[in-house]
């Protein structure tokens, strides 16, 4: 009986350090994903921030209608960069996988102007759905978020 219990001990400590390095590898990998958002928002590239979301992504804005698709998520965050958003942050609060999917909990801040031209800072929290395509490289497939603290 004892080699048994010993062999299904041995079977649960593997099979959860695999998970266990499968979510930091998920974790590791998106939070790659939210400097090259950042870098490339903060840089006014809105086409290497749609790259980062899948062919057939949505994003669901506060207050506005779902943009659905690569092109019009390139489109949409093109229109945010052109009205003078800036300053970008993204900090990954949770992530967590199961197979080709992943969600984040997360919070940002960003710089808004306001009708005078003066710049301010809001913060709001959101979460994203990624997806790992058959490259390996995980996309965002539904992002959507709201203003207001993080915690």
């Amino acid at each position: 009986m004892r080699p048994v219990k010993s062999f299904a001990f041995a079977a649960v400590l593997l099979l959860s350090s695999a998970l266990s390095a499968a979510a930091q590898s998920a974790r590791g990998d998106i939070e790659a994903a939210l400097m090259k958002f950042t870098d490339a928002f903060n840089s006014g590239n809105a086409a290497a921030v749609g790259q980062l979301y899948t062919e057939d992504a949505a994003v669901l804005p506060p207050d506005g209608k779902r943009v659905d698709g690569r092109k019009g998520v390139e489109e949409f965050w093109q229109g945010a960069i052109k009205g003078g958003m800036k300053n970008l942050t993204l900090k990954a609060v949770e992530v967590e996988e199961s197979a080709n999917l992943a969600y984040e909990v997360g919070a940002f801040t960003l710089d808004v102007p306001s009708k005078d031209g003066a710049l301010s800072t809001l913060a709001g929290k959101y979460i994203v759905v990624w997806k790992k395509g058959d490259d390996g490289t995980w996309r965002l497939h539904r992002d959507i978020w709201n203003l207001g603290a993080a915690q």
